[in-house]
This record gives C-alpha cells, sequence and structure tokens, in this order.
C-alpha cells in the first residue's frame, strides 16, 4: 500500500513536470517553420502525431476517459465521439481563420482532465449530491474544446493557401495516429493492471492526481494569460511584447560587443604609442 502510494507521489511529480513543460512550449523558430515548408504534408502529418504523443492535456484527459472502460464497444464508442468533437473544430476553426488566445484554451482544457478525473471519482454523487451529466455528450463538448486548442497550435505554422485542407487533413490524420499509439499503450497498461489487488487503490490515487496536475496546469497558464493580457494594454500585443524582449537583449548584447571591440581598439593603439 505505502509502496503504492509512494510510486503514485513519484508519478504525480512527473505528470506535473510534463504539464509544466507543455504549458509554456509555445513559439517556433523560423528554421522549424521552414522545414515545415519544404516537408509537404506529410511533414504536417508528423507534426499532428507528435503534438498529440507530447501533448500531455491531451493525452491525460483521454487516459482519464478510458480508465474504467473495458469493453471494445464502449472504448470505441467514447474515442470516436472524442475524435469527432476534435476533428470538427480543429478543421473548421482552422478552415476559417478562427483563432483563440491559446494560454486560455490550454487552461480551459486542463479543466477537462479535472473533470473527467472528478467524473471517475463519482464526485457529483459523493461530493455535490447530484447525478452526473451525460458522459458520452460531455465528452463530445470537451472535443470540440481540445480541437480548438489542436488548432490555435495548427495556426501556428506556416499553412499554405493554396493547400490549406490538406495541411489541415494531414496534421488531423497525424493527430488521429499520435492518439491510436498512445491509447493503445495506455490500454495494455490499464488491462494489465486491473488484474493486481493494487487497482482500486491505484485507480482513486490516479484519478486525484490527475485533478492536481489539471490544477497545476490551469493556474499555469492562467498565469501566464493574465500577465500577457496585461502587457497588451500597453498598446502593443503579447507576441510583440516578446519580441521586445528578445529584441531589447539582442541590442544589448551588440553594445556590449560594440563596447568590447572599442577597448580592444584603445588597447592596441595604446601598445603602438
Amino acid at each position: 500500500m505505502f509502496s503504492l502510494i509512494r510510486q503514485s507521489h513519484w508519478l504525480m511529480a512527473l505528470a506535473v513536470t510534463l504539464f509544466a513543460s507543455q504549458a509554456l512550449g509555445h513559439g517556433m523558430s523560423a528554421a522549424e517553420q521552414q522545414s515545415i515548408i519544404d516537408g509537404g504534408n506529410l511533414r504536417y502529418l508528423w507534426i499532428g502525431a507528435t503534438h498529440m504523443l507530447s501533448g500531455y492535456d491531451h493525452l491525460a484527459f483521454i487516459f482519464g476517459i478510458i480508465f474504467f472502460l473495458t469493453k471494445f464497444k464502449d472504448i470505441v464508442k467514447f474515442i470516436s465521439v472524442f475524435t469527432l468533437g476534435h476533428s470538427l473544430t480543429l478543421i473548421l476553426a482552422t478552415f476559417n481563420g478562427i483563432k483563440v488566445n491559446y494560454f486560455l484554451i490550454d487552461a480551459i482544457i486542463a479543466l477537462s482532465v479535472c473533470y473527467i478525473a472528478f467524473a471517475n471519482l463519482d464526485g457529483f454523487k459523493k461530493y455535490l449530491d447530484i447525478k452526473a451529466p451525460n458522459l458520452l455528450g460531455t465528452v463530445l463538448v470537451l472535443g470540440l474544446i481540445h480541437g480548438l486548442g489542436l488548432s490555435t497550435r495548427l495556426q501556428e505554422l506556416p499553412l499554405s493557401e493554396d493547400e490549406l485542407l490538406l495541411n489541415i487533413v494531414s496534421f488531423n490524420l497525424g493527430i488521429e495516429f499520435g492518439q491510436i499509439l498512445a491509447l493503445s499503450v495506455m490500454l495494455i497498461l490499464l488491462a494489465g493492471w486491473r488484474k493486481m489487488p493494487s487497482f482500486t487503490t491505484f485507480s482513486r490515487l490516479s484519478n486525484y492526481g490527475l485533478i492536481f496536475a489539471g490544477l497545476v496546469l490551469f493556474g499555469m497558464q492562467m498565469h501566464v494569460y493574465e500577465h500577457l493580457s496585461s502587457v497588451d494594454e500597453f498598446a502593443f500585443s503579447a507576441d510583440s511584447h516578446h519580441h521586445a524582449h528578445l529584441d531589447m537583449e539582442a541590442a544589448q548584447a551588440q553594445a556590449e560587443q560594440a563596447k568590447a571591440e572599442l577597448e580592444q581598439q584603445k588597447l592596441s593603439h595604446g601598445s603602438i604609442y
């Protein structure tokens, strides 16, 4: 029992660390953008797959969905509904250029992780004394929200106007490939652990861990969102604020280099005379 709790604490710490890296992982270099342009639609497929496999908030949500599903048809039903939801908003929002603040949408996605774990713990009945909302319908709605987050990521990439639909479809197919791969690993692990006596304790600690990790990610995303929103009040956008900091750092480095060169020239002249 105590060894399981210690292991769960390590898992929780790892989840928070991974969520933290995801929270601050926005932005793309010019070299990365050029590599995408050169790679074509296969590159979008690859990025979609790797984004899902590194998207810890999406993976945590999927993990919560399937946690207590044991029948294959139920797993297919819930994952299909989630896939339908995020595919709809991913395609429609990207194709129509609908953008949302990526820190704000990721904060909402973090709450979706908390929600699914709370539902797994039968929290509505235990703590609120109410009947839980229909889980299948809720997964569909939350899938739509996850799709907005995916669309936000996709719209950060250099999309082709001539092949926009193919770019979107390729990215979405990559998302699904990544989801199938992650889902397969989760199902194998859960199927093995369900046979162990510790599964009941593990399931409870894991879902509390999902709630905790989701709240940490929510707090981090909202902190950054509020900071960047306050920056916007000073007549330039959050992205401009970020680039302004980079420009100032570059200017400072250039000034220091010029100063060093001037000092070197003075020393050289001094040695001549």
